[in-house]
């Protein structure tokens, strides 16, 4: 089956991105490179001048004569990559300090959310509204392609723009993304001597996805020690490859689980990575279990993020071995989600979200229980719902 063509129309936070540029003098969109920002930016502010910091002259100047670069555009501009000068924001704030009643005078994108929120939180702190684009959704996939694929194919395929609106063959561009993200991001993040370590560092994390994160096991395997561990991590945090979801304490007990669970913000990259190149090589794979809670747990982040909302999924672990995949919190009512790829629902899939259910009852916390499931249809086990991964078609 063929890669699908994604229209850029389909991006489920353009109409937030043009709402917050209503509100804010400066919108900062931040994600992965390749992830869309630049044509989202170009589709929405199309009369927008365009200041790209790649560039070595634009960015020499940002950095010596930040002023006179700003002067040229008295309306505002779009600033790309705005992390390759970061005192540049320092003078944005003067210029809209000027200007109180401007709205949506400057877009700023950038791929290093660890550096660029640094640079706004210091500077722009109240002045601009902070969105973020991830690769795609399956919202935003072809619904045609969508509703006849397996969650293998989907999980592979990934939601990089690029290699599917380009014909590119999908391992062929994956592979030259690693390699330009190890040459370039992790130089500018974090000073790399051996970039075969990194890489071996990266694939030993894929390995670990939908897993409890132990930085010194980790370390140990990757042949580094524990802060350079945990410094490598940050870096792929930082640049949108990697995340962690924290595990929830409710303050019931000291001896829940404290450490996160690493995933990837991309499963196609997370398969690349362990060296699948089709679904043929996932339906087999003894990680396939994990890179499915990996694609539902993404698509959950990505719902909250790509409509400009803070997600509020954790995950529960206590030291008895009771798990709950994914939880909700929202106040005093709770969403528990297990994840399962199976195809056809067992009973004993909701043995550990009743167990939770009558914990946080007795507590007076409402909870409600789901099954997603790597079948299809909806059906339920021991009263519990569990309905498939593939989203629901659009009406009409």
């Amino acid at each position: 089956m063929s890669a699908p063509h994604v229209p850029i129309s389909t991006r489920t936070l353009l109409p937030k991105l043009l709402e917050r540029a209503t509100q804010y003098a400066i919108v900062t969109l931040t994600g992965p490179r390749q992830s869309g920002k630049t044509t989202l930016c170009r589709m929405a502010f199309p009369q927008n001048p365009w200041i790209s910091l790649e560039s070595p002259d634009v960015r020499r100047e940002a950095l010596e004569d930040p002023r006179r670069l700003l002067a040229r555009y008295p309306d505002g501009a779009v600033l790309d990559e705005v992390q390759r000068a970061p005192d540049l924001l320092s003078y944005l704030q003067d210029d809209v300090d000027r200007l109180p009643e401007a709205r949506g005078r400057w877009i700023l994108t950038g791929s290093h959310n660890l550096l660029l929120l640094k640079a706004v939180s210091q500077s722009l702190a109240g002045r601009t509204a902070l969105l973020n684009l991830l690769p795609l959704s399956m919202a935003e996939l072809p619904q045609d392609w969508l509703q006849t694929a397996s969650w293998m194919e989907v999980a592979v395929t990934g939601g990089y723009p690029a290699p599917l609106n380009r014909g590119i063959p999908l391992d062929v561009w994956l592979g030259d993304y690693v390699a330009t993200y190890l040459d370039r991001d992790v130089r500018d993040l974090l000073r790399v001597g051996d970039l075969n370590t990194f890489e071996r560092f990266v694939r030993l994390c894929a390995g670990r996805s939908g897993q409890l994160l132990n930085l010194s096991a980790l370390g140990a395997d990757a042949g580094i020690a524990h802060q350079t561990a945990k410094a490598w991590l940050s870096v792929l945090e930082a640049s949108y490859v990697a995340f962690t979801l924290q595990p929830w304490t409710p303050n019931l007990t000291t001896r829940e689980v404290r450490a996160p669970k690493l995933y990837f913000w991309d499963t196609g990259l997370l398969c690349w990575l362990l060296g699948l190149r089709n679904a043929a090589d996932l339906e087999l794979h003894p990680l396939r279990g994990a890179v499915f809670e990996n694609m539902v747990t993404v698509e959950l982040q990505k719902a909250a993020l790509h409509h400009g909302q803070r997600p509020d999924w954790w995950f529960y672990r206590d030291a008895k071995g009771l798990e709950i995949d994914l939880l909700q919190v929202q106040g005093l009512r709770h969403t528990a989600v297990e994840v399962k790829s199976g195809a056809t629902v067992q009973r004993e899939w909701a043995d550990s979200l009743l167990k939770f259910q009558a914990r946080m009852v007795a507590r007076e916390m409402a909870v409600e229980l789901q099954i997603v499931h790597g079948g299809e249809g909806e059906t339920s086990a021991r009263g519990v719902t569990a309905r498939s991964w593939r989203p629901a078609p659009a009406p009409g």
